[in-house]
């Protein structure tokens, strides 16, 4: 479990980090749709980053802990593919890199239903 809250430390980190650089470099580069798509990115990266480190906090109180790590690594899967498609379709404007954005939703949907099973 200690894996979990590394990984979502160093995933809070990135967002932190992704975050200030869209709100003080990006803001004079970008048009305001872009922004917003950035923007979107980093509020789905916090969030699954988050929840990620409590996945590895709590995971010693639910049954199944192999679903929980296989939980963890969904939504890690989930904030590369879709909070970086989203980085990288608003910084390059190449449109294309939105269909990844739906798959990374996907990993986040079956992160969180295996949590589910992991609890029940």
């Amino acid at each position: 479990m200690q894996t979990l809250v590394v990984l979502g430390s160093i995933m809070m980190f990135l967002a932190v980090a992704l975050g200030a650089f869209g709100a003080h470099a990006l803001k004079r580069k970008l048009s305001a749709d872009m922004i917003k798509i950035y923007e979107t990115g980093v509020q789905y990266h916090i969030a699954h980053g988050l929840g990620i480190i409590l996945l590895g906090l709590f995971a010693d109180r639910l049954t199944s802990t192999s679903l929980v790590v296989t939980s963890g690594w969904l939504l890690f899967a989930g904030i590369i593919l879709f909070s970086g498609s989203l980085y990288t379709l608003s910084v390059t404007g190449v449109r294309k890199w939105g269909a990844v954005t739906p798959i990374g939703g996907v990993a986040f949907l079956a992160g969180w239903i295996t949590l589910l099973f992991a609890a029940l």
